[in-house]
């Protein structure tokens, strides 16, 4: 059975097609990428998933489970985590407790335990620190774990971000552009930790991204968009050398 199942979604805006009769099978353990130009659509698929918007048109499932009309805090339940094109964390608070606030969704204590204080909700509350510790240790940044997130580099706010998405237990991770901003060498240093992720956590990761580079050296599988439509699908090296794509991102004097 496929993780992520999307079939036949559309979405307008106000009359205006921003997804057009999208199909999409996500497998356990894939590394999928979905690229295309600037108002492809992409975006607006990865905001379909999270529960952001409900598609005008077709349905989506989770395994068995379909997940249209369930809110965002639900889904995130059902395993599906996501990053954000632009960071959106809790700039007022540390790194460590915008970690831990994503990880307490997921503590089991009894409501009674945790009024009161109970060795049940105080065992909980060290683990969930544990946990946000290790994580930011995943990913650089136990150094600054006191630190207010939103005086941190951009750089090191793209990894807390990743390291608050883990911090729900995902199966599917949602990677919205997670390399904008990042220099050549930042760049190739995501590429190695996105690929030691889906193993590390086994996951599934749907990735938008703009650097090629990061898509050919990440992805199995490369789906195009060019005005909400799915105009290819294959492997980079397909994808690669195919004249749509080719068009749809250069204009057809280049082909």
């Amino acid at each position: 059975m496929s993780l992520l199942s999307m079939r036949g979604v559309t979405h307008h805006f106000a009359g205006l097609r921003a997804v057009s009769e999208f199909n999409l099978e996500l497998q356990p353990g894939e590394l999928v990428a979905l690229i295309g130009p600037n108002g492809a659509g992409k975006t607006t698929i990865f905001n379909i998933i999270s529960g952001v918007y409900r598609p005008t048109a077709g349905d989506v499932w989770l395994g068995d489970r379909s997940v249209i009309g369930r809110r965002p805090h639900e889904i995130v339940g059902y395993g599906i985590a996501r990053t954000f094109q632009n960071i959106r964390l809790f700039r007022n608070l540390t790194a460590l407790d915008n970690v831990r606030i994503a990880r307490e969704g997921h503590a089991h204590t009894a409501l009674l335990a945790t009024m009161l204080h109970l060795p049940a909700f105080r065992r909980e509350e060290r683990l969930v620190r544990e946990r946000s510790m290790e994580l930011l240790e995943i990913f650089g940044l136990q150094d600054v774990a006191g630190a207010l997130a939103g005086s941190l580099p951009y750089g090191q706010q793209r990894r807390l971000e990743m390291a608050r998405a883990l911090a729900t237990d995902p199966r599917l991770l949602l990677l919205d552009e997670p390399a904008a901003g990042m220099n050549p060498g930042e760049a190739d240093g995501l590429l190695d930790r996105i690929l030691w992720l889906r193993q590390e956590f086994d996951l599934t990761i749907l990735l938008i991204e703009h650097q090629m580079a990061v898509v050919m050296g990440v992805a199995e599988r490369v789906v195009v968009l060019d005005f909400g439509e799915t105009i290819a699908e294959g492997t980079p090296a397909e994808i690669r050398s195919n004249r749509r794509v080719i068009e749809a991102y250069l204009g057809e004097e280049a082909v």
